[in-house]
């Protein structure tokens, strides 16, 4: 089978100095290989002397790449080959001529700015809401608030917030300090609820400049307009949800806790009356793969002391679990979230829990009965609606088929409810 050039292989047919630009790719974002001595259509060409051609290969790294990256060379003398694995390195961002480089699926280019300062924050090991913020006459009593609430302190210190490492005597404020602050310089979420489709505007709400804690609460409340309502249910008033409110949460704290913040960028959150979209600025961070984050088993901030705060107030349970929890929140629905992962964003799609059926009002009736979350007897369904056996059943299997609720147990010890 022969080889193609991707993310992490390179062909070269020849040794020229535009092997450089790759070896500082591999090693800012990620190992992989450049097989000299084949074309770039994967033919084995070979080189002349290819144990010489090792020494020119790695007097170039030395003489070019800064700071030298961890590599080694294998030659294959049957085929004539040499192979260069680069390994990504700790010390970035690694440069070729003062430019950092990195691999577009199977070429390779110079990185924006913004993604050269990411590379000299992560060689620090740095997040960047840990760096310093330009802004230093900053509010916060929305953090104080909920800190006395949460946590029980009488007031919010000097020593408060250097205890969450918001504060720093030399350098002052950081940027998640900002973020908490009453009010700031970043883009927040931009919410829409859209009608028939994406070209009418039933509503808007766009949240900027604003502590991160208040928008959590503002881009809540929003939700439970149009995804919660209350029903009175045999004199008790219950709450129903069309779209689980905790599925919502996580979605929403989550975005706040790991895009990038570096980006004049919202979180767009697009609402419908079948599902809600929610989209966040920046992709998986790295060292995390997409496999990792479905799985919801590990769990990498990109912003740490951000984070770190909001699970002290309690609005992150376990780093790591939000997905699992947005997916438990699904467990008996037919309809399941969905997850996209691209290089510059996240996606989470939350579709409605219920199923559409047109039920009749007596079938309405009857399950509502089980919105109460109580499991009932044939007999007890009988007696609080008001129906024969006959019509009962027939609407019970309706309420199965529709995967409303769940029939249990045989004979005289069948029940029916909804199963949590």
């Amino acid at each position: 089978m022969k080889l193609r050039e991707n993310k992490s292989l390179e062909f070269k047919s020849a040794i020229s100095d535009s092997f450089l630009k790759t070896v500082s790719a591999f090693a800012n974002y990620g190992t992989g290989e450049i097989i000299f001595g084949v074309s770039d259509k994967g033919k084995i060409i070979g080189l002349d002397e290819p144990v010489k051609a090792c020494l020119t290969i790695e007097n170039k790294i030395n003489d070019s790449i800064n700071p030298i990256p961890n590599y080694n060379l294998d030659v294959d003398s049957k085929k004539k080959t040499v192979t260069l694995k680069v390994f990504e390195g700790l010390d970035k961002p690694y440069t070729y001529k003062n430019r950092a480089y990195k691999r577009n699926d199977s070429s390779t280019i110079a990185v924006e700015k913004i993604e050269y300062n990411r590379l000299i924050l992560e060689g620090q090991n740095l997040d960047y809401d840990e760096i310093p913020s330009k802004k230093q006459n900053l509010d916060f009593k929305e953090l104080e608030e909920q800190l006395v609430s949460k946590l029980k302190i009488k007031s919010l210190t000097a020593d408060t917030l250097k205890t969450l490492e918001l504060f720093n005597d030399k350098t002052g404020y950081n940027i998640a300090a900002e973020l908490l602050a009453d009010s700031n310089t970043f883009s927040g979420i931009d919410i829409v609820r859209f009608g028939t489709d994406i070209d009418e505007f039933l509503d808007r709400l766009t949240l900027e400049r604003i502590s991160v804690l208040r928008m959590y609460k503002s881009a809540l409340e929003f939700y439970k307009r149009y995804y919660q309502y209350e029903k009175i249910i045999k004199s008790k008033r219950v709450t129903i949800e069309t779209i689980p409110e905790v599925a919502y949460r996580e979605a929403i704290v989550n975005a706040i806790v790991h895009r990038t913040w570096d980006i004049s960028a919202s979180i767009k959150v697009s609402m419908f009356s079948d599902r809600i979209e929610i989209v966040s600025p920046g992709g998986l961070p790295v060292g995390l793969s997409k496999e990792e984050f479905l799985n919801g088993k590990y769990s990498l901030l990109r912003n740490r002391t951000l984070g770190n705060v909001l699970l002290r107030l309690g609005h992150i349970e376990k780093f790591g679990t939000g997905i699992n929890r947005i997916k438990k929140a699904y467990f008996d629905s037919p309809n399941k979230p969905q997850f996209e992962i691209l290089d510059n964003t996240i996606s989470v799609i939350l579709p409605i829990t219920t199923v559409e059926s047109n039920l009749k009002p007596i079938e309405e009736k009857v399950f509502d009965l089980f919105t109460t979350n109580r499991i009932f007897t044939r007999n007890e369904i009988e007696s609080e609606i008001g129906l024969n056996k006959d019509k009962i059943i027939r609407i019970l299997n309706k309420l199965i088929q529709l995967g409303k609720i769940s029939k249990m147990g045989q004979g005289k010890d069948t029940k029916y409810g909804i199963i949590k």
